[in-house]
């Protein structure tokens, strides 16, 4: 699959900037990712004589040229030269998605599949996962919860969650087959940044304590070892149920230029 930014690039080059155009995004996601809504800055420089885009002529135009891609742009804004996507986000917010009740995967409902992760061992122990879930909340050194790239040696490992929840959720028309006794969750996280894979792996050992396969207690554990090497074998969460919710930013950022 051709990166999110590559696409956009392309598509924006039919604006006839002077200068090539390159999209900054807030937050990269691995394959298999989802996005609700994320965020980019691009500087258009246009041609002598020619006005800035006004918002809605700049989405219009984007969005045609992206509509054989599953991209859309939903809203634009003018900031000052000095605002960046990434660097300038207060916080982002994950989902991930659960299916509960599945004894196979060949269960999962055919227009949920790659939307969700339907983990074996059918239903699990909430109120033990939501125990567990509170040791993450707050600042810790989270070296066990990320995978290791080419990026670990200049990256701290430390990190602020300031929001975990786990919640029941509703499925794609999931009111059309209550009958089999499906369940969908949600487990939401909020930090203004996470590690390599940390939310998938962070799930995935959530997901090991509802199954049984360790207590709450090993997740504060885990998180004193500092060990990305210690993280258990195969527990990490595929890609298929995470969601980038949101990116925030600080609402001045958007009325500066707007006066």
């Amino acid at each position: 699959m051709i990166p999110s930014h590559i696409v956009l690039q392309k598509a924006a080059q039919n604006l006839k900037p002077v200068i090539p155009i390159k999209f900054h995004i807030s937050s990269r996601t691995d394959a298999g990712v989802h996005a609700l809504c994320n965020s980019a800055h691009l500087d258009i420089q246009r041609a002598t004589g020619k006005p800035p885009f006004h918002e809605r002529e700049l989405i219009c135009s984007l969005n045609y040229h992206l509509k054989s891609e599953p991209i859309r742009i939903l809203s634009a804004y003018r900031v000052a030269s000095s605002f960046h996507a990434r660097f300038s986000a207060l916080s982002r917010t994950y989902v991930y998605r659960l299916l509960m009740g599945c004894t196979h995967h060949s269960e999962i409902p055919v227009f949920e599949r790659d939307l969700c992760w339907a983990p074996g061992g059918g239903y699990l122990n909430v109120p033990a996962m939501q125990d567990a879930a509170w040791f993450l909340l707050g600042t810790h050194d989270f070296s066990t919860f990320r995978s290791l790239n080419s990026e670990t040696p200049f990256q701290s490992p430390v990190r602020t969650i300031l929001q975990v929840d786990i919640r029941p959720s509703s499925g794609f028309l999931s009111h059309h087959y209550e009958y089999r006794g499906l369940e969908f969750w949600e487990m939401e996280f909020r930090s203004r940044s996470f590690l390599y894979r940390q939310v998938r792996r962070m799930v995935g050992a959530l997901v090991a304590v509802g199954q049984g396969k360790l207590t709450p207690r090993h997740i504060k554990e885990l998180l004193e070892i500092k060990d990305s090497r210690a993280f258990p074998p195969h527990a990490m969460a595929p890609p298929s149920g995470l969601f980038l919710k949101s990116v925030e930013y600080n609402e001045a950022d958007f009325l500066l230029l707007a006066m």
